[in-house]
């Protein structure tokens, strides 16, 4: 085991909001919401109201009523990430993509060459920054569990280096809901039993959590909870996921049929998600017109998701930007195939 900080993960802040605001400096200090029916993403400043991506519009403007929605732009997300992750390869070829925001970098064999984890840390930040105009967060710490809670505490905008030596005291006072694995459902079961903290949490008896949450995510959260991660970076991740596809066959692009289709597939795929007990951030859709290409969208959200009319409501959006952007694909008679991948971990 690694006994040095050299993990290192790098997360852009409010990806699909800044991205958006940069397109638009108009938008820039004011709190605005990429999508329209559901948010899929949200800048700080409406985050600040407790809007948040999977939340429904509606509840949104109630949060927010000086919401601004604005629509996505996909491939700008793209290739701005792609762009992110590539500052980290000029480092390390110790890279690990998570996400289309956010990526893993061990930088143990690069210190001869670029200074120590810290300094590199920074200069991929002021890079980022400098290039793209985006800001980005790092953490780094000696395991990747560790390394991705420390950028959570740096947002917006920061760094934060744990110190091998004082990791513990660290990890124990931040909120449980920073872990990997504790979602929702799972953060209301601990405070049920008086669990709030990660401290709390690890001085939990193993037989006591794996009684409320099940033995295999009870034995892992003990090990994270006392920073026991023997992960390392996996420069060819595969992904788990979900999915599930379905051709409408010689129907029209409306809504009529669009929507009962989209929403047949996000229940096939979020029964699936639940069967498994692993919710996840990113939705995929891809969309194939009567010509035979396709085009694919994907967002990833604040929080990890399971349910049907959440993951329903998010490909719907996904499906109206390709129809919006591609109207010289459609056809009054078109073949449409949908796929909605929904990525796990």
């Amino acid at each position: 085991m690694e006994t040095k900080a050299t993990i290192l993960h790098a997360d852009l802040d409010a990806f699909y909001a800044s991205v958006e605001q940069l397109l638009d400096p108009s938008l820039r200090g004011i709190p605005i919401a990429v999508g329209g029916g559901v948010v899929l993403a949200a800048s700080y400043e409406a985050k600040a109201f407790g809007v948040s991506g999977g939340m429904s519009g509606w509840r949104a403007r109630e949060l927010c009523p000086q919401l601004i929605f604005v629509g996505g732009h996909f491939k700008e997300y793209q290739r701005l990430g792609d762009a992110a992750i590539k500052v980290l390869n000029d480092f390390t070829p110790l890279v690990e993509r998570i996400s289309i925001d956010e990526a893993f970098a061990d930088v143990a064999g690069c210190t001869h060459l670029f200074g120590p984890p810290a300094e590199i840390a920074n200069r991929v930040r002021h890079r980022v920054r400098a290039e793209l105009g985006l800001a980005i967060s790092i953490g780094v710490a000696r395991t990747k569990h560790l390394a991705k809670i420390a950028s959570q505490v740096a947002k917006p905008d920061g760094l934060v280096v744990v110190d091998p030596e004082t990791e513990l005291n660290f990890l124990h006072d931040l909120p449980v809901e920073l872990m990997w694995g504790v979602g929702p459902v799972t953060k209301v079961r601990l405070a049920e039993l008086g669990v709030h903290t990660i401290g709390q949490l690890a001085k939990m008896p193993g037989w006591s959590l794996q009684r409320v949450i099940g033995r295999a995510a009870g034995e892992k959260l003990s090990a994270l909870a006392w920073n026991r991660d023997p992960r390392e970076i996996k420069t060819h991740r595969r992904t788990q996921s979900a999915g599930a596809q379905s051709a409408l066959g010689r129907k029209p692009a409306e809504e009529r049929v669009v929507r009962p289709t989209l929403r047949h597939l996000a229940d096939r795929v979020a029964t699936r998600l639940r069967a498994k007990s692993r919710p996840g951030r990113t939705v995929t859709v891809r969309v194939r017109f009567a010509d035979l290409h396709s085009v694919t969208r994907s967002i990833t959200l604040d929080a990890p998701i399971s349910a049907t009319a959440s993951l329903a409501e998010i490909a719907e959006e996904l499906v109206r930007a390709v129809l919006a952007d591609h109207p010289q694909s459609l056809t009054p008679n078109d073949i449409h195939d949908f796929n909605i991948l929904r990525a796990v971990g």
